[in-house]
Formats: structure tokens, sequence, C-alpha cells
């Protein structure tokens, strides 16, 4: 399986941090965020990442060329100084040819501690375009941001609206096609589009989500790890 991280953007809210560092590539427990990501994807059966890379993403190739990938493969698609906006990115790495028929994407700031198979079979068995993975939220976590219904997402909008308990989890799934005549740059646009048109599929999740984006997210990605190695469920 393929996944392709999207790791191009500027961190803006870790600043300094990210001023001289990729967000992805901040120290966590003595170890780049990358390292807790990538080792957690191949132990959900992921055997090629995409990198799509922009500021600073020469040091996220340095890293893995330094460092033994636990995938079998490391690509990169470099934005450059341009950035093209997360829709933009995967156009982009669709014209590159990187992309399989299908594949993942997540974010290069983001842990999610949930079982990928049962994603991926229920992705391919819905025939549509695109999966969305939706926690139940309510608010909790961040503003809730989708309506679902059990296998789709019936309204999915990232300015939220009253009345919605779901919120998008981080980890999609999409064909290869869907980026062939794509009019948007804006990833969130795209999966609105297709929620309006009844072509995004659901998959409902029931663990937290971690990112590191900000200092509060970090350091409940911290306090993830101490409980998770100290149950000896993370290498």
């Amino acid at each position: 399986m393929q996944c392709v991280i999207l790791a191009g953007g500027l961190g803006t809210r870790m600043r300094p941090l990210t001023d001289t560092c990729p967000k992805t590539l901040l120290p966590v427990h003595g170890r780049p965020f990358a390292y807790h990501q990538v080792h957690w994807l191949a132990a959900q059966g992921i055997t090629e990442v995409v990198y799509s890379i922009g500021h600073q993403g020469d040091l996220i190739r340095r890293y893995w060329e330094q460092e033994p990938p636990p995938v079998s493969k490391i690509r990169y698609v470099d934005e450059g100084q341009e950035l093209r906006g997360t829709a933009g990115a995967l156009r982009l790495a669709r014209e590159q040819g990187v992309l399989d028929e299908r594949f993942f994407v997540i974010y290069g700031d983001s842990f999610l501690p949930v079982e990928f198979s049962p994603v991926w079979r229920a992705f391919q068995a819905s025939g549509q375009p695109a999966l969305m993975t939706v926690l139940r939220n309510e608010g909790r976590w961040d503003r809730s941001n989708v309506i679902y219904e059990p296998g789709r997402v019936m309204l999915y909008d990232k300015a939220a609206a009253p009345g919605m308990q779901y919120i998008d989890y981080g980890l999609s799934c999409f064909r290869r096609d869907v980026f062939d005549n794509l009019a948007t740059s804006d990833l969130a646009v795209l999966l609105h589009d297709l929620s309006v048109s009844g072509l995004l599929a659901a998959f409902q999740v029931h663990e937290r989500f971690y990112e590191i984006g900000s200092p509060a997210g970090l350091r409940d990605f911290e306090q993830y790890l101490d409980a998770n190695h100290a149950a000896h469920l993370l290498p």
C-alpha cells in the first residue's frame, strides 16, 4: 500500500521552531516526528511513502538518507518555493506519475493510531473515488465539520456548521483519477465537492488523533508516547 504524506507547509503556528526545521522533523522524545509517523505507517502495512515536500524539504530527504526507513521505498514530489496547496500537491504527484491507482493520504504533522487495513477494505468495497475517516468529535478536539451516515459523508464543510458532530480524522483514501482534471488547489474544497455530489465514502474510527501543529498538540502527543512506550505498545 502507498501513502502520500503532505509535508510541504510552512508550519507557522510552530514558529520559531519551524523557521529552521520542517514541522515533520520537529523532535519528539529524542527523534524527529517523522520517525514515529513512518514507523507507524509501516506497522499498518504501508510499503511506500510519497513525501510531498516544499518548505525546507531537502532536510526531509537528508533525514531519510541517513536514517534506515521502515518502508520499502520513499519518493518525493517537490513543490519548491511556490506552494500549490494540499490538492495542488497531489495533482503535482499525479502529473509526475508517482501515484498508485489507489492510495492513502495523511498530513506530515498527524499521528493517527488506528488500523489502516479496515479503512482500506472499506474504501475498496465502497466503489467511490474517495473515502474520509471520521471521528465522533462533538467539538472536543476541534470544530466538528462532518455530517456522517454509516458508509458515507453527507456533508464535509471545513468552516463547520451547527449540528455537526463528526470531524475529519485526517486519513483519506483516493483514486488517482480524482486528480486528473482538478479545479482547486485546496483538498478541503475537493472533499466538500465530493461530499455534496454523493461521492465521498466514510469510515468511522474511535481513537483520537494526535498532531504536532501546535504546542498543545505536541504536548499531547508526547504524553501519548509516554503512555504507550510504558505499555510496550510502541517501539
